[in-house]
């Protein structure tokens, strides 16, 4: 084989510095999920091609365009998953979670979809998706937007918008889409290539367009909230009531109608100017048909999903985050003699000081490459193990991030010394 051996296009590393923000990251959203009584779910990342065609909408642009579909050994046609959704009813109708019962779940991992990459939107990307199942007011749509809502307070990130619209209950949907339909027929010769393909498939999906010379048409468009059923009209409004007195900020927009065939009355989206065209961090809907859709008992269901490439974009750029895998202390180890009794060492205060994150010096060296590496590594304080400290059944401390000498510890009190200077462990 020649030449270099790179990444696939649009499917990137995320290397060991950055790798540390995105746990800290992740790890904090997860604990707010947790406290709202979400429970963790694990999909697998391969699903039948059926399971998105039903799903999404074969005529979708994710489903005819973008996934990355291929026959197996057995010549059936698996998918790389390109949401979270559907492979998550799937799971809960396969294991019974949905019948007689509430459920409320969430989820994270990579994602697949053959586009076009730039900034924000690669092929492989992540998410955390959270859904809820078994509940039809709008006091849980509310409840996801909240919780979405901190989240952001949590990361301090405070220049994001909320945009909310409904697409109504399937049946005042299909009227809104023949008005629609007849409105852009009539202006056919404006429309743009892919909005004429989406005007014989999904018209609602022409008001999501993005082409500038569109603009006008889209504007002038007839709005849903025209032609709501009262059902959705009263769930919207009461939503929209909660959302108020909450003190969460939102603004209308009917001309939000997300990408994929399963949503109806609420959808919603978090968006930002800070990330150029790829705006969007977090999405999502009501999508109260798609379980019986396959085959289970009517359902309502809610949902949403965080772009976690652009939620950590946007979380650098602010400077609000802190690295925590860097270690607390680096254990030197003077001579051969020394290893054996090191690592005893460092493995009795594992075991005592469990929140302790200790990096043992391995591949031998001079002690000033050691101490050069302890440095390098962000240690608070380098643990130094020499023949004198094994004599002494001592432990020298040397601080690194402060001007001090070192000291010889107690071989048996070296933990509570460390316990008292380094906070949380």
């Amino acid at each position: 084989m020649s030449g270099k051996i790179q990444a696939i296009r649009g499917i990137r590393d995320i290397l060991p510095e950055h790798a540390q923000i995105w746990r800290t990251i992740e790890n904090r959203i997860i604990a707010v999920i947790h406290s709202y009584g979400y429970q963790e779910i694990r999909l697998p990342v391969l699903e039948k091609t059926d399971l998105f065609a039903r799903s999404i909408g074969e005529y979708t642009d994710i489903v005819s365009k973008e996934m990355y579909t291929f026959p197996d050994r057995n010549n059936d046609s698996i998918t790389l998953r390109p949401e979270g959704t559907a492979g998550c009813v799937r799971a809960g109708l396969e294991h019974g979670m949905f019948h007689n019962q509430t459920q409320k779940l969430w989820y994270i991992g990579p994602m697949f979809r053959h586009e076009r990459p730039q900034k924000g939107r690669l092929r492989q990307f992540n998410q955390i998706g959270i859904e809820a199942f078994g509940l039809e007011g709008p006091d849980i749509d509310a409840e996801m937007v909240l919780l979405t809502a901190r989240i952001w307070r949590l990361l301090n990130l405070d220049k994001l918008g909320l945009e909310l619209n409904t697409l109504g209950t399937i049946n005042s949907r299909q009227h809104y889409r023949t008005i629609l339909t007849d409105y852009f027929t009539a202006q056919k010769d404006r429309l743009d290539n892919d909005s004429l393909r989406r005007l014989e498939t999904n018209p609602l999906r022409i008001l999501d367009s993005k082409n500038p010379d569109m603009q006008e048409l889209i504007e002038n468009a007839p709005s849903i909230q025209d032609y709501l059923d009262n059902e959705s009209a009263e769930h919207f409004a009461e939503l929209c009531n909660i959302l108020t007195d909450a003190g969460i900020f939102y603004s209308i927009n009917p001309r939000l109608v997300r990408g994929l065939d399963y949503y109806s009355k609420t959808v919603f989206e978090w968006t930002t100017a800070a990330l150029g065209a790829q705006g969007t961090i977090c999405a999502g809907g009501r999508y109260d048909t798609l379980v019986e859709q396959f085959g289970g008992k009517p359902t309502p269901a809610i949902g949403c999903a965080l772009g976690l490439e652009r939620l950590i974009e946007l979380v650098l750029q602010s400077g609000n985050h802190t690295i925590t895998d860097v270690p607390h202390a680096y254990l030197i180890l003077v001579d051969s003699k020394a290893t054996g009794y090191g690592f005893r060492l460092a493995e009795d205060l594992h075991d005592k000081l469990p929140g302790l994150r200790l990096m043992t010096h391995c591949g031998n060296g001079s002690i000033k490459n050691q101490f050069k590496k302890a440095d390098k590594s962000g240690a608070m304080y380098a643990l130094v193990l020499g023949p004198e400290e094994l004599v002494n059944q001592t432990v020298g401390v040397k601080p690194l991030r402060q001007d001090a000498d070192q000291e010889n510890i107690p071989r048996t009190g070296i933990a509570e010394y460390l316990k008292q200077r380094i906070p949380g462990i």
